[in-house]
Formats: structure tokens, sequence, C-alpha cells
């Protein structure tokens, strides 16, 4: 009998993506079934998700759930055949614009009780009130799933572990207390032990408080939130749960991100062969209404969100001068967040036309396209707890130009100065966000980018890296086998072991998971 893992999420790519969470959801989903562990996405089901499945159909209803009845519908990722199960209710049927926030900028007023309706589906689950078989693990992720392993707890299922991870700390799903009896929440969980926090709801807080295990995505990440400064107000529980605390850093998903082999760029190229980037270079000129005359002038892209968290501020203050600093060099802007910085990046494409273009929006091919044909990507960041980005400019040959944060100190290793560029660099760090730290970095970016010679020994660096889901999926098996009922724990642990033996591979059609 398999291990069965229900990965309980908010997005997953192809289906919905806001963020590197949708990603990471379905490379571990896959890796996991590589691993012959039986992994299935439960998520929302959004209008637009069932585009991207095969094979869906109905498999049950659930009446008492706090938003009213939901369907459970069944399908299978394209391309690769992942088990998605999609909870349609009529507060996801109406998400046809952005997941969280409304077209005011402001998050949508029935989020509570649309993530209370994934937590209460996520436990009819559990207690086999489906046609679905219970899970050995519910693998919960981020504040959306929150819920679950507080009632898992307080309605004593058995045989189910939970674990959660924190992708970002930043955003804890609050909610008045006086939402508890519409969210179908027992008033014996609202107290300072359980699920109350400063006198609100929250579901971060549920989560952390009864999972059984408590994951974050990278090693300083998981050091820093035990600390005022990076905790957002956490730093107590996680630390009350520091032994049942544990980093494992993401993957990648090393087939869909490779440029030797990815079908939307406008020329594939490799290690061994990089003239392909020239051509890259001219298709995103082009796509951002970049001056084409001065083809081989550098590109600096910037492909986040448009979020204080991301020094937007920092980056609308800094560009000005950037671009005095280095005449011939042109910036790509892809993303999407806050109406202010959206607005600041606007003005500055309006006021250095043909210098500097901004995308209001995310699209895989535009996000590939920008890692091929960019020479350096930005991504400064306040806090990040792992950073996925500047991982696939690195597989791209586009260096990193990153802040000291999170998870960016784990997998970029900064280069120095271009005269002694360090053994095994991969990038350029800074520390702070202030637009002179910034104006700095990117001036050593460059100053190395005229040494030709280091340049494409950081590049190459940088292509040349594993980032891939081995050993996560690997670390993920084994912490699902601490916790998981006795045969599930000792099935996975001999996956555990096969893992070390023999490498994931996980098969799929790339050109069909994309489309």
């Amino acid at each position: 009998m398999k291990p069965r893992i229900l990965l309980v999420t908010s997005e997953a790519v192809p289906m919905a993506k806001t963020g590197g969470l949708a990603d990471v959801i379905t490379a571990l989903a896959e890796s996991l079934r590589a691993c012959g562990i039986d992994a299935s996405i439960l998520m929302p089901g959004y209008p637009a998700a069932r585009e991207h499945l095969t094979d869906v159909r109905n498999i049950g209803q659930i009446f008492d759930l706090p938003g009213g009845g939901g369907t459970l519908q069944r399908g299978f990722v394209k391309g690769s055949g992942v088990p998605v199960i999609l909870l349609s209710t009529r507060i996801f049927r109406s998400r046809t614009g952005s997941l969280y926030v409304g077209p005011d900028g402001n998050e949508w007023p029935d989020n509570a009780l649309a993530f209370a309706d994934l937590a209460h589906a996520t436990i009819a689950i559990c207690e086999g009130r489906t046609a679905l078989p219970a899970p050995h693990i519910v693998h919960c992720n981020d504040w959306h799933a929150g819920l679950v392993p507080a009632l898992l707890k307080q309605r004593r299922v058995r045989n189910v572990a939970s674990v959660t991870s924190i992708h970002n700390l930043a955003f804890q799903g609050l909610y008045p207390a006086e939402m508890m009896s519409s969210l179908q929440l027992p008033q014996s969980l609202f107290h300072q032990e359980g699920i109350e926090y400063w006198g609100k709801i929250s579901f971060l807080k549920a989560a952390v408080r009864f999972a059984d295990k408590v994951t974050t995505v990278s090693h300083t990440y998981a050091k820093e939130i035990l600390t005022q400064k990076f905790g957002y107000g956490f730093e107590g529980i996680l630390n009350a749960r520091a032994r049942d605390l544990v980093a494992i850093p993401n993957g990648i998903d090393m087939q869909l991100w490779d440029p030797a082999r990815d079908p939307l760029l406008a020329r594939r190229y490799s290690t061994s062969e990089m003239k392909g980037k020239a051509v890259c270079k001219v298709d995103l000129k082009r796509r951002f209404g970049l001056m084409p005359a001065d083809a081989f002038a550098p590109v600096m892209g910037i492909g986040s969100r448009v979020t204080h968290q991301k020094m937007a501020d920092v980056v609308i203050e800094a560009i000005p001068q950037i671009l005095e600093n280095h005449p011939r060099l042109q910036v790509a802007v892809l993303g999407c967040g806050e109406k202010n910085y959206e607005e600041g990046f606007q003005q500055l494409a309006e006021r250095f036309a043909g210098r500097f273009g901004f995308k209001r929006a995310y699209d895989e091919e535009t996000a590939h396209a920008l890692h091929a044909g960019s020479d350096v990507l930005l991504h400064g960041s306040r806090f990040e707890p792992f950073g996925l980005t500047p991982l696939y400019a690195m597989r791209y040959g586009t260096i990193p130009i990153v802040s000291q944060v999170g998870g960016l100190c784990d997998t970029v290793q900064d280069a120095g100065e271009a005269e002694i560029v360090q053994e095994g660099a991969t990038g350029i760090s800074f520390a702070g966000d202030t637009p002179a730290a910034m104006i700095e970095a990117v001036a050593r970016a460059f100053r190395c980018y005229a040494n030709t010679r280091q340049w494409q020994k950081l590049q190459h660096n940088g292509m040349s890296q594993d980032f891939g889901w081995d050993g996560p999926a690997r670390e993920y098996i084994a912490c699902y086998a601490s916790i998981a009922p006795p045969q599930a724990a000792a099935d996975l642990r001999r996956a555990a072991r096969a893992v070390r033996e023999q490498p994931v591979t996980v098969e799929r059609d790339v050109g069909l998971l994309i489309a």
C-alpha cells in the first residue's frame, strides 16, 4: 500500500498562481509520486483551474461547509498526471480575477469563509466522509490551510498526521473573533494556547500551534523567524515549537526551467552553446518595448510581486540613478501587486521610454523570456523565505543581484569584485534596503559584466547548480515518516532510502504542462 499524502493549498501550477507557492506544490507532488508515494493536491475550484486538468469528474458533495454546500471534483494535471481535487463552492467559483484581493486592492471580504470551507472539506476527507481514501499525512501550506491541524486535533481524527509549511510568515490569516461561529470553529479553541492571537482568530497560529511538524523553506529563514525582526509576532510561538520546526529548502523543476529544452524560448541554448541567449535578449526587448537598435546593450530584469516586501519602493527610487550610471542599460519589469508601486513603475516606463519597460501582469511565457533574455536579475527583498526567481535566473545564465536575507543567503554566493570573483560564486548580494545599497550592487554587477571571462564563469557556475527536488523530496519523506501511522511510516522510510539510492526522475510532457 502506498503512503497517501494530501497537499492542501490555495494555489498550484498550472491551475492557479500568484507566486512561488504554486510552483513548489506541483513540483513536490510530482517528486513524491516519482518516489512511489500517492500524493494528491487539494485546492480551491477556481473557474480557471479546470482548464488545466484532464478527466475532471464530480466525486461527491459536502453539504455542511461554513459557506454552504461544496462539490469535490477530481482531475489530473495535464502533462504530469498529478491528481488534483478541486473544492467547488459558491465563493471559489466567484474568483475570476485575483485569488486573494478585489479590484480595490483590499482583501476579499469573504476570504475567511472561503478558506474555512477548504479546511472543513479537508477534515471531511480525513474522517472518511467522502469517496476519497483518508490520507496518512495532510500537508498544509500557509495560512489558507491553517485551520486543518487545529480541527484534526479538536475532532480527534485518528491515523492522520499533519505538517504545516510556512512559505511566508507575513501572511497570517487574521479575522475577527466574532467569526468563530460562522466559521464553524468551537469556542474551546479560542484562547492563548489555541488559535487566539491578540484578540483575533489566526489561521496561521492554528497551524503552527497544532500541526505535528512545522516546516519552512530555507535554513536561514528558519533561524530568522525565531527572532523579533523576522518573526512578525510569531517568534514566541515558533520558539515554543522549535524542536518540531524543520527547514527543508525548496527545489525547482529542473526540466521545466531548462534553457536547452524550454519550448517557450525564442531560441534554446546551454552551457556549451550560449548563442541562443542573444536571440532571447532581442526577443525580450521586443516584448517590453526596449530600444532594439542596440541589440547587445545589457538588460536588467525584475520579475516578482510589486510589493513593499520586494523593495518596489527602493527600486523606483534607485532606477533613475542606475540608468544614469549605466547609459546603455535597459530594464524589463514583469509583475503586479500594490497599486501605488505599479503606478510608480508605469511612470518610470513613460519617463524612460525605450529603456524601461513594465508589464503589469504575470504569465509563464513572458517569465521564461525574462529569465532567458536578461543579463542580470534584480531581486531585492526585505525578507525572503526562499526565493525561487533567482534560481530560475541562474538556470538561464542570468546573474542574480539579491538581498542578503532568508533563503537568498543559502542559494546565491556573492562574487566579490570583478578581479577576484570568488570560487563557486553565482551572483551579487547586498545588505540593507536603501537605494544606495541597491545602486552599488548593480554597479558591482556591471563591473563584473565588463570582465567577460569572469562573467562567463559566473554564468557557468549558476547554470551548473543542481536545484532539483531529489534532496527536498527525501527530506519531506523523512519528515512525514517521523509522524505517520506505523505502517505508513515504514513505507515512507523505505521510499526515503530508495531516493538516496536512485535519484528522482519526473517524466512529463513539458510543453503540454505549460500550455
